[in-house]
């Protein structure tokens, strides 16, 4: 469980001042989260050094990144970028490798805490091997979990690995619970910005463009989290992270849309107290958090200033108009491999909606479809192990990819 790791007790002063710098390992260095990291880095010098980072394709910026962060192996994803990455870096005295057992090894490497921040199901691997080698994980990449949460979490308690939650909601929650008995937790709640198209009519949001739904007004994140904050999918996987991270059933998990992104999380215990998870909607704040933890270090981001903003607004989401949430939290109540599947068919909607292949509201159609269509086949047992939920990963992915062949 997440909340255990809070009861540890944190370093005196005396012995931050003599720590050695935390070594840091990052995949998925390339994307938004790993920008941020190298921002928060920079603001604390001397308290980290990167022993590896991994990226997909772009082996130019996964060059820049590893040079930016004196990093000591870069391992790309794509087989085909290695000759590129390996000219980038040449004479930089940087380790260079490829392929999917590269970024298996950044992962594995001997560090104080791996970044996990891969995006899709592609991070689940190379997070796994991390967990199962007893690392110290800060986790943003929340379809690890989706698609196989009871085996990463089960093994993370025999292997004595540290799972800390870094997406922002879930770093909220984990800050507001602190130490206190998860069975006294009555509702644990996650808030949404709306998006996009918070007040969009059902048509209008199914009409969508690909330019619309990327223009998120509080948050700058990669296509792929921003297409499913748009259609608040997002959600929908968050809370399936949040089950598996503090072990709630979905009875107490909600979902409130929140437009000013200031309230991240909410914790509702059994004598009435509701504690709140408060930050600017900035990743580098919930990075923070991760990368220092269990000390407080500096982030570059300033706390909300609550009088300047003068009022903070909750309303219920809306189903109708945004149904692919009420099929992610039926995915979760269905549980086995149904969220595994629902985090495939989403991953392969939402690609073909960014190359215009399908309208904003087949993403959720054909998440629904795929899903229902293996269920009735039999084919949603819950995963034994990271192999079985890949194995559904990728029928559900083929599913999805039938319906707009």
């Amino acid at each position: 469980m997440v909340s255990a790791v809070a009861l540890a007790p944190a370093p005196t002063p005396a012995a931050r001042r003599c720590a050695p710098p935390r070594r840091l390992s990052i995949l998925g260095a390339t994307g938004s989260i790993g920008g941020s990291c190298a921002q928060v880095i920079a603001a604390s010098p001397g308290k980290f050094s990167v022993v590896s980072v991994a990226g997909g394709r772009d082996a130019a910026a996964l060059a820049r990144r590893a040079i930016e962060l004196d990093a000591e192996f870069a391992a790309i994803a794509d087989p085909d970028g290695y000759s590129d990455l390996k000219a980038a870096l040449f004479g930089s005295g940087i380790e260079v490798a490829a392929g999917p057992e590269a970024v298996r090894e950044a992962a594995l490497r001997e560090c104080d805490l791996l970044v996990s921040a891969i995006v899709g199901a592609a991070g689940l691997e190379p997070t796994f091997a991390a967990v199962e080698a007893g690392r110290k994980v800060a986790l943003a990449n929340k379809e690890t979990l989706v698609c196989a949460g009871a085996v990463v979490m089960e093994t993370a308690a025999r292997a004595g690995a540290v799972v800390l939650p870094m997406d922002s909601e879930h770093n909220a929650l984990f800050q507001a619970i602190g130490g206190r008995d998860h069975d006294t937790i009555t509702m644990m709640t996650i808030t949404a910005s709306g998006g996009p198209f918070r007040e969009w009519s059902a048509e209008r949001i199914a009409a969508a463009t690909r330019v619309e739904a990327l223009a998120h007004p509080n948050w700058v994140m990669g296509p792929k989290v921003t297409i499913d904050s748009a259609s608040l999918m997002n959600k929908g996987l968050e809370l399936i992270e949040a089950h598996f991270l503090f072990g709630l059933e979905v009875e107490r998990l909600d979902v409130v849309v929140h437009p000013q992104s200031i309230v991240h999380g909410l914790v509702s215990f059994a004598d009435g107290s509701l504690i709140a998870g408060m930050a600017s909607p900035d990743m580098r704040t919930p990075i923070a958090h991760c990368l220092g933890w269990p000390e407080r270090i500096a982030s570059g981001v300033r706390p909300p200033d609550l009088a300047a903003l003068g009022r903070l607004t909750f309303e219920r989401a809306d189903l109708a108009r945004f149904p692919a949430l009420g099929i992610a939290v039926d995915a979760l109540r269905a549980g086995g491999g149904a969220p595994t599947a629902l985090n495939a068919a989403n991953e392969v909607a939402v690609a073909a909606f960014l190359d215009g292949r399908i309208g904003f509201g087949d993403i959720a159609r054909t998440v629904e479809k795929t899903v229902s269509a293996m269920h009735a086949a039999g084919e949603l047992a819950r995963p034994a192990s990271v192999a079985q939920a890949l194995a559904i990963h990728h029928i559900a992915g083929a599913r999805a990819r039938e319906r707009f062949a």
